[in-house]
């Protein structure tokens, strides 16, 4: 059944695959980005000409979030899922991040998100229903060194998703994650960096390790060839078109090793979710209401 899709961060990257993927796959699809008109015309024009909306959305702007959200809604007439997939990456050690460094990645990877969801929430509760699928990472899961303030943003964007998850489930308003890995798209090569550089005299050669670190890394994609980001945008299309009720809350995307063995730990995890709600009689809250998950 064709859906009417909001995704945000469509201008490249994930969000780009997943636009084109859903418009293929017959959906209507909202994409929204920064700048249309500007930095990111020639993009916001492939997409009109494939037949999606485009709306400006900057998600650390409450005001563009609302103006970006209702235009959506007049453009396409109602939403039925949003794709939180605006984000940013960090690469560095963590003492050379600064405070200011740290507001702009959750600005983006956390408060962003939250933005987002409580504007489209307004709509999702008057008809009771809706999804919200959040783009997260493999790194929301489990530690990597230099990557620490990205972890700590994607640990945040988790346990907001698993609050959504519970808090909305009585609303039949369905909420997931999805956890990719490290792929070769755009994103790898903005990554944010430390602004704090008068900490390499504390360090000394250890400065260099984050991007040796990350030469490895790009050597280790690119002979593996399976690490293919499509899949990212493959998962997306999964979930939006299994029906309500019956989504995995969390999906793992990797084919580097990683996919595995936090998918065994999210396993894992749910059942020991499941059964601390159980002892406090609030495993109800883990399913979505009857209303729309028969």
């Amino acid at each position: 059944m064709s859906q009417k899709i909001l995704i945000t961060g469509a201008s490249s990257g994930f969000g780009q695959l997943t636009v084109n993927t859903l418009l293929e796959a017959g959906h209507t699809v909202i994409a929204s980005m920064r700048d249309p008109n500007g930095r990111n015309k020639s993009v916001a024009e492939a997409f009109a000409k494939s037949g999606a909306q485009i709306v400006e959305i900057d998600v650390t702007d409450s005001s563009t979030v609302e103006r970006g959200i209702t235009d959506a809604i007049k453009k396409s007439g109602d939403i039925d899922v949003l794709v939180n997939n605006a984000g940013i990456g960090l690469m560095g050690l963590t003492e050379k991040t600064t405070t200011e460094d740290f507001q702009t990645l959750f600005e983006i990877n956390v408060l962003g998100v939250h933005r987002m969801t409580r504007e489209i929430l307004k709509y999702f509760h008057a008809k009771r229903s809706g999804y919200i699928l959040n783009i997260s990472s493999i790194l929301g899961r489990i530690t990597l060194p230099f990557y620490g303030p990205y972890n700590a943003s994607k640990w945040a964007l988790e346990a907001l998703t698993e609050n959504y998850r519970t808090e909305l489930s009585s609303f039949s308003i369905d909420v997931g994650l999805v956890e990719p890995g490290g792929f070769p798209t755009r994103f790898m090569d903005s990554m944010l960096t430390p602004s704090d550089h008068s900490r390499d005299v504390f360090v000394g050669e250890f400065a260099n390790a984050p991007q040796q670190s990350f030469e490895h890394f790009q050597q280790a994609l690119a002979a593996n060839p399976e690490q293919d980001p499509q899949l990212v945008a493959d998962a997306v299309r999964i979930l939006i078109e299994t029906p309500s009720g019956r989504r995995p809350f969390r999906t793992v995307v990797d084919k580097m090793g990683m996919g595995e063995p936090i998918s065994a730990h999210n396993d894992e995890q749910a059942s020991l979710t499941r059964g601390i709600y159980q002892a406090f009689e609030m495993d109800g809250l883990l399913e979505l209401s009857e209303a729309i998950a028969a």
